[in-house]
């Protein structure tokens, strides 16, 4: 049994966005494809007044290519990236990531923006989004505000978006040429499972120098998070076995995991380091 609650659902992004607005006092909520919000409402951890479904809002769905970047809708879902070529080759590590995220059917639902907002430290799709430095639009009947998909994560399950807000847009500038961009999941099992240690990376390089750097991190702290001392390693210099052991060891310094049913914090840390260093290695591989 659910506790009860109100359920509004608008027909555009104005309608959706006054709903919220007019939930202030009262725990409202947004719902798209409902994959974490319903599971924790069964369980009693989630217990809206008022929900406003917004999975109806075609505004906040599809994608957009342009020469200087890629935006997408905050309602496309994990099944519209895995089916859009555009994607495979603006984005790699997404497409990899949206390849191992749960069952079909939860990803013929499950949106970006609420993979983004559930806040959980294993969402799949934040570290290779964080890879490729992506914004974030924020929406509200006052207006609109971006920043940066690194600013937004405050604490476990606290972020920068008021309850009158949504998150519209998912933006990230096109790749440099030539680069290597991939994420790789550890997990229990190969399909449908929880991530255990999650690490996403860009690699950019000319002249035989890293010319960018970015590793993202998730699982293995309170928020999905990027290793900046490891990028600044890397960054400006021609790579070296005893440079990519720097980067990974100080990778692993910014982790904080717990021990949870899946594994424990030493074995993620240990697995920070290793997949830190043959990402690494391998991409730099690829670019040389």
């Amino acid at each position: 049994m659910y506790a009860p609650f109100e359920l509004e659902i608008p027909r555009d992004l104005a309608g959706a966005l006054n709903a919220l607005a007019a939930g202030k006092g009262s725990k409202t909520v947004p719902i798209a494809g409902g994959t974490n919000l319903i599971v924790d409402m069964r369980a009693k951890r989630e217990r809206p007044d008022r929900i406003v479904g917004i999975g109806a809002v075609g505004e906040l769905r599809g994608m957009e290519f342009t020469r200087e970047g890629i935006s997408i809708g905050g309602g496309t879902t994990v099944t519209d990236l895995l089916e859009s070529p555009e994607i495979a080759v603006a984005a790699p590590s997404l497409v990899d990531s949206a390849r191992l995220f749960a069952g079909l059917m939860v990803r013929n639902t499950a949106t970006v923006a609420g993979n983004i907002a559930c806040g959980s430290p294993a969402a799949d799709l934040v570290p290779p989004l964080l890879s490729l430095d992506a914004d974030v639009t924020l929406a509200s009947v006052a207006g609109t505000r971006t920043l940066a998909l690194d600013e937004y994560f405050l604490a476990y399950k606290r972020d920068v978006r008021r309850s009158d807000e949504l998150i519209t847009r998912i933006s990230w500038p096109r790749l440099p040429e030539p680069s290597i961009n991939t994420f790789y999941k550890l997990a229990r099992r190969k399909g449908d499972a929880i991530t255990v240690t999650g690490v996403a990376l860009t690699l950019a390089a000319s002249g035989g120098v890293c010319t960018r750097a970015r590793i993202a991190l998730g699982a293995v702290a309170p928020f999905v998070l990027r290793a900046r001392k490891a990028e600044a390693v890397l960054e400006g210099r021609a790579l070296t076995p005893e440079l990519i052991d720097e980067a990974a060891a100080a990778a692993t310094a910014v982790a904080s995991p717990i021990d949870d049913v899946r594994a424990s914090a030493e074995y993620r840390l240990h697995t920070v380091e290793a997949l830190t260093r043959r990402l690494v290695s391998q991409a730099w591989d690829r670019l040389n």
